[in-house]
């Protein structure tokens, strides 16, 4: 019965054969597009999913799992940010290609001006936890990259709702400057490399301290005490400036295993640093960005979620060792 059956299937392929049913050959113009096509697809699929990292925001985040993935059929489906301590909603919408909650019927003009320079659909201006400042280096050719994979996204039909900012707050929202043509960035060197990438991944958004009007406090830059409280915890950011109470102490592979593991030497990092984004960036890209964090002028600020938070001159808030700072 089994050799009748095979010998039925081996008939019928050498028919397919001999009357040309092979898949139609690409000329080399069309293979070379697909190609092309292929390539750009990865490279968005690298900055939305490991650099940016789009997804920590626009889904809903198992908090709980180590590196806080995506929930299950819910990759890029939109979410109310959980973070407390926001005095409005305030919602990551739907980025998947699903026609009505998601982008399906953006134009890739509208995605380019609300990525990178930080107007939506409707002409307003989004929300600062968009960060379009950082997201305004990305290279055209970048930006197309990441238009055209989140196109590629599987449709989800979830509506996670509207923000609800208040209109004062609306009204004193500002756009960065437009940036409607940049060229690719120099990654001619490690650092160079490195600095583009901790733009894009919106580093001394938690790494910085603000101040009572949440703007970055600019002479705290990456030096930590940004506190986040949600189902991660209540934690606050760390110092990653090279000073004595910063990350001084870091080599390169010291950074590399933190960001593959979620963990410095034996201390966890919180889900909250995005590790479990960060971790699929390249060994070459990682150490690029340690690079560039060296660089960084070095800002004495003690910082340590261990102890118990205390209120601290320099940057005006409380945070553990915040006392130790005068």
């Amino acid at each position: 019965m089994h050799r009748n059956r095979a010998a039925v299937l081996m008939a019928a392929c050498c028919v397919c054969w001999v009357t040309g049913c092979r898949p139609a050959r690409q000329s080399p113009k069309e293979a070379g597009a697909a190609g092309h096509e292929m390539i750009r697809l990865e490279r968005g699929r690298y900055l939305v999913e490991a650099v940016m990292p789009c997804f920590a925001c626009h889904s809903e985040v198992d908090w709980e799992a180590p590196g806080a993935p995506p929930r299950e059929g819910r990759k890029g489906a939109g979410a109310v940010f959980p973070e407390e301590g926001i005095p409005f909603k305030l919602v990551a919408p739907n980025i998947t290609s699903d026609p009505e909650t998601g982008i399906g019927r953006w134009s890739d003009a509208e995605l380019a001006r609300a990525i990178r320079n930080g107007i939506g659909r409707d002409g307003r201006v989004l929300f600062p936890v968009m960060p379009s400042r950082n997201y305004r280096v990305l290279s055209d050719a970048d930006l197309a990259a990441v238009i055209a994979y989140l196109r590629s996204l599987p449709p989800v039909k979830h509506s996670p709702g509207q923000s609800e900012i208040p209109p004062p707050v609306r009204a004193g929202l500002k756009a960065p400057p437009p940036a409607d043509s940049v060229p690719a960035p120099d990654l001619s060197d490690p650092v160079r490399r490195g600095a583009y990438y901790t733009r894009l991944a919106d580093c001394d958004s938690c790494h910085t301290p603000k101040g009572p009007d949440m703007a970055p406090l600019a002479d705290l830059a990456f030096a930590g005490g940004f506190p986040m409280k949600g189902p991660w915890g209540n934690i606050t950011s760390a110092n990653i400036t090279p000073d004595a109470s910063g990350i001084s102490y870091y080599d390169e592979a010291t950074f590399l295993a933190a960001m593959h593991t979620g963990r410095v030497r034996a201390r966890p990092l919180n889900n909250i640093m995005l590790w479990g984004y960060y971790r699929q960036m390249t060994d070459g890209d990682l150490a690029g960005v340690f690079a560039y964090l060296r660089t960084l002028r070095p800002v004495a600020h003690r910082v340590d979620n261990a102890e118990p938070p205390t209120p601290c001159k320099r940057c005006g808030g409380r945070h553990g060792l915040g006392a130790d700072n005068l």
